[in-house]
């Protein structure tokens, strides 16, 4: 392949510092229509019965259904390497760990 094909085959992709820090989310809410997926990914917090949304995508069902692959092989590939990832019992939304904590 010369240089100008390997050129028209890549894709630069840029990622800034605020943006590689990530949001963490431990809720994702999923909703479609007939042209397009919806994930909100929320961050809920122990014992507070309100969350916002965090981050929102919008996908094609297409690219949906490549994310579904794509996350299923990825997650194939760390049971490999770590051992199986078990699904665990969904604690009741909100999430209650005791008493609100005092200053």
């Amino acid at each position: 392949m010369n240089m100008k094909e390997q050129q028209q085959g890549q894709l630069d992709i840029e990622l800034d510092e605020k943006t590689a820090e990530g949001i963490y989310s431990n809720l994702a809410i999923i909703n479609h229509s007939s042209s397009e997926f919806v994930l909100d990914f929320v961050s809920i917090m122990p014992g507070i019965p309100k969350a916002k949304v965090k981050s929102r995508i919008v996908l094609t069902p297409q690219h949906a259904k490549r994310l579904l692959k794509a996350i299923g092989e990825n997650i194939h590939r760390f049971e490999v390497a770590h051992g199986e990832i078990r699904d665990t019992e969904q604690p009741p939304i909100p999430l209650n760990f005791g008493p609100p904590g005092q200053a």
